[in-house]
């Protein structure tokens, strides 16, 4: 993170209006590279990524806002706050239309709903000559996609072209991220204060959400808090679970900053660590650091993947179990984007590693004492000859804290 998070007339930030724009070129060259005709795009990160707009999480999962990119033309947007758009974003203004859709089913289909939907979209793409092509979908109901299909509309999949418009980041999207991890950093070092016996899991969820929303953040889109026993294995979720002296805790937290997300993972102990403790952490951080070593432009995520232990090496017994324990994964306007890196498929299937991607790479080791287990991530850019690390809360050694005399901050 180079600069600060306010607009100023002193410095060049993040100069949103070129974010928007090159964006929208890449997006438009992966249209025109692909076999489609235009893209019909439900997935709010895609709409983002494509007009430069947002209307808040309440609606992602509402199903009744999209766009429409035809091949050889401006973006469509139809979006709930139509009038409000229409002051709010000039670079769209004048293509901003409303939308109200199905309400994934919510709306009786007796209303027609749907086939109004499905009847703006064929007009439009008729308007641009592209109605006898393939139409890229990334997300939808079902009975959206039979009434375009009634149109005589043919639907494919479009999230393919999408995911691959979004996976070099820009400069501005860099700095984007840098920021985000930048507020995550200072969650943790509010954690850490906070971990100490009688402390519940929750209350650190509580910690990570005041922080992040009070340095800016948009949305905290989830934080796994996990301590002692809950650690073997991964349950992935956070409870009420009381700290005790002696145990291990991992956090991760993934938020967003003008829709830019992190997913970061940080392990600490509370009072001194047992030798098992530490040589679980120890695993977890050589599998990261030698993966995080592998990462250069002409290598590949099999490259990555070599990097971490089978199955066996974390008491599983399948790679299907291990999945989401070595693990790899694009970030950027979501914590789903290309290249995702697994000992399942990368070693066989692998894809290659270019300049300007940003993924997450993420280990875990149970303590083989039962008190825990060490779960850390590092997110990286890929750049002109190897990587940058974008995560700054120390990772190299575990952290003890929350029990006097033996606080240890590295």
């Amino acid at each position: 993170m180079r600069y600060g998070t306010m607009g100023v007339d002193f410095e060049e930030r993040v100069n949103f209006e070129r974010l928007r724009k090159e964006r929208l070129g890449k997006a438009k060259a992966a249209l025109k590279a692909s076999f489609l005709g235009s893209l019909v795009c439900y997935d709010f990160d895609n709409i983002r990524y494509i007009t430069g707009t947002h209307v808040g999480e309440w609606c992602r999962n509402k199903m009744n806002r999209y766009c429409i990119l035809p091949q050889g033309g401006e973006p469509l947007l139809f979006d709930p706050a139509s009038p409000a758009k229409k002051i709010s974003c000039p670079w769209i203004a004048d293509r901003v239309f409303p939308a109200v859709g199905s309400m994934r089913g919510a709306i009786p289909p007796e209303t027609g709903s749907v086939e109004k939907v499905a009847q703006d979209v064929f007009k439009w793409l008729k308007e641009y000559g592209v109605e006898k092509k393939p139409v890229g979908m990334d997300i939808a109901d079902i009975p959206l996609v039979r009434a375009l299909e009634k149109k005589g509309l043919e639907i494919v999949d479009g999230q393919e072209v999408m995911l691959e418009a979004r996976m070099i980041k820009t400069k501005d999207e860099i700095e984007l991220l840098k920021t985000a991890a930048a507020m995550v950093d200072a969650a943790y070092e509010e954690i850490v204060r906070r971990i100490r016996p009688g402390a519940r899991e929750n209350d650190l969820v509580a910690v990570a959400n005041h922080v992040l929303y009070t340095l800016g953040s948009e949305l905290v889109e989830c934080v796994n808090s996990v301590s002692g026993t809950r650690g073997k294995p991964h349950p992935h979720t956070f409870s009420d679970r009381i700290i005790r002296p002696g145990e291990m805790v991992f956090l991760d937290i993934m938020h967003s900053y003008n829709g830019y997300r992190t997913c970061y993972y940080r392990t600490f102990v509370v009072g001194k660590p047992t030798r098992a403790q530490m040589e679980a952490y120890d695993l977890a951080w050589k599998w990261l650091k030698d993966s995080i070593d592998a990462v250069k432009p002409g290598a590949t995520t099999a490259d990555v993947a070599r990097a971490w232990p089978p199955p066996e090496g974390v008491g599983l017994k399948t790679e299907d179990e291990a999945f989401l324990l070595q693990f790899g994964h694009g970030v950027g306007l979501s914590i789903w984007e290309k290249p995702v890196i697994s000992r399942l498929f990368s070693l066989e299937k692998s894809y290659p590693i270019k300049e300007g991607m940003v993924f997450a790479l993420e280990t875990y080791c149970p303590s083989a004492d039962g008190k825990g287990a060490a779960r850390i991530e590092e997110e990286v850019v890929v750049t002109r000859d190897g990587c940058e690390r974008l995560f700054r809360y120390p990772i190299e050694e575990l952290i003890s804290c929350g029990v006097p005399g033996t606080m240890a901050y590295i």
